[in-house]
């Protein structure tokens, strides 16, 4: 048998294994090959748990002792078909074969178009419009917000832009401006991006407020907001806020930009969160699960919006080839099933959280769309607590928010594996409940 069915199929074995801890983590090579890389790496890196990857197939992650994790963040929302899907990986494998690199910002290949276009027609489907979208392609999330600053300023012919506490947008200089989740990300960094003002996330009365006493709505190119607030909480907003924002910005003139960089992509049931509303942004904004954990976004607008000229933006290596081809085989996978099960999957996760952690002290909501869940905490110290116990028994999940625990599995979950979630989690809080002093 070839060395490459040997692999293909111990990676079909790994995504059907159960959770299994055959170490306590980190086990002696995780230690060991953790404490060799750490002098070489840069220290802004968090490193939320001491887990050393060897691999990964569908929901399930094997570290280098034999320890197998149920995966429960999806390399934060991103891996949305679930680790090395057999389509991805071989639409990956093959286009690596005829074509790496050529630079989408000044040649022409197979993919680009195919993929503008395509993300263009699911945008079409939020409310339904009529526009014509057109697409920049980036590597991240973070530079697809640069480029709806910068496309927003030369547009309008503003300078502002209003974003929200609580919202996270990334770490590059212009987004991070925008970014208002924690301070440690801004700390030491500014000054930053000048005419970025913060309203609060949900409350349509802040913004007005800005207006009245800081901003002038003539001032302000765009409002940038996430339809679900993602890294500061997981957080649903009112059902009259998205539509109230689309009001706002239709009667001053302003772009309304929806960062669904998370919530995109089928993470919360739809393909896009702003489906759940029907409004229809100006300006929108996706990457991590487009692709499947390979490096693309997008910053898309209808033309008549998309108005920058030739050579005011560009990107050596945004749009790579074979980013590309796993987009395509994502977005693929994405329409024949995966969305329609991540909203029935996420439904049923939710009502098994909720269900289990009725009446569990510390724990004081559930809430959420499809397959992005968070739980809410009383302290950030028992979220911290519940989420380091849950790695030591085989389940990995990531903190969000102040003090809340977040749930973003690969879309491929199944309803067994939801369940296994839910009573791992149920348990674990149990238990940091029975450990904390009375």
């Amino acid at each position: 048998m070839s060395a490459a069915r040997t692999a293909k199929l111990a990676l079909e074995a790994l995504a059907a294994q159960p959770i299994t801890i055959v170490t306590p983590p980190p086990g002696p090579h995780a230690r060991e090959m953790i404490a060799r890389a750490l002098p070489h790496l840069s220290p802004s890196l968090i490193h939320c748990y001491p887990l050393m990857v060897r691999r990964a197939s569908g929901c399930m992650v094997e570290d280098v002792d034999g320890n197998v994790y149920l995966d429960a963040e999806a390399g934060v929302a991103t891996a949305s078909t679930g680790h090395c899907h057999p389509d991805v990986a071989a639409a990956i494998a093959a286009q690596a074969q005829i074509l790496i690199h050529i630079c989408g910002t000044d040649f022409h290949y197979p993919g680009y178009g195919e993929i503008c276009a395509k993300l263009g027609a699911l945008a079409q489907q939020i409310g339904p419009n009529t526009h014509h979208w057109q697409t920049f392609l980036t590597n991240s999330g973070t530079e697809a917000v640069e480029a709806a600053i910068k496309l927003a300023r030369q547009h309008t012919g503003r300078p502002g832009i209003i974003a929200f506490r609580g919202g996270f947008h990334g770490r590059t200089l212009g987004s991070l401006s925008l970014t208002a989740s924690k301070s440690k990300y801004r700390r030491g960094f500014g000054p930053l991006l000048p005419g970025v003002s913060h309203a609060t996330y949900g409350d349509l009365d802040s913004v007005e407020e800005l207006f009245a006493t800081l901003t002038a709505p003539t001032d302000v190119a765009a409002i940038v907001v996430e339809p679900v607030l993602g890294e500061g909480g997981y957080i649903v907003p009112p059902p009259d806020f998205l539509p109230g924002l689309r009001a706002l910005c239709n009667l001053h003139g302003i772009l309304l930009c929806f960062d669904e960089v998370q919530t995109g992509m089928g993470r919360t049931g739809k393909m896009f969160a702003a489906e759940h509303t029907g409004v229809v942004p100006d300006i929108l904004l996706v990457a991590k699960g487009i692709a499947s954990g390979m490096p693309l976004g997008a910053m898309m607008a209808p033309s008549d919006i998309m108005t920058w000229p030739a050579g005011s933006h560009g990107s050596t290596i945004a749009g790579n080839p074979v980013a590309i081809a796993a987009g395509l085989a994502t977005i693929r996978l994405l329409e024949d099933d995966l969305v329609a099960s991540s909203a029935r999957v996420g439904q049923r996760l939710k009502k098994m959280l909720a269900t289990k952690l009725a009446g569990a002290a510390g724990v004081t909501d559930v809430r959420g769309l499809g397959l992005m869940i968070g739980v809410e905490l009383d302290t950030h110290e028992r979220a911290g607590a519940l989420a380091q116990l849950c790695f030591r028994r085989g389940l990995l999940l990531l903190e969000c928010g102040k003090k809340a625990i977040r749930f973003s599995p690969p879309l491929i979950l199944t309803e067994a594996q939801a369940e296994i979630v839910s009573d791992v989690f149920a348990q674990a809080c149990a238990d940091v409940n029975a450990a904390a002093p009375a």
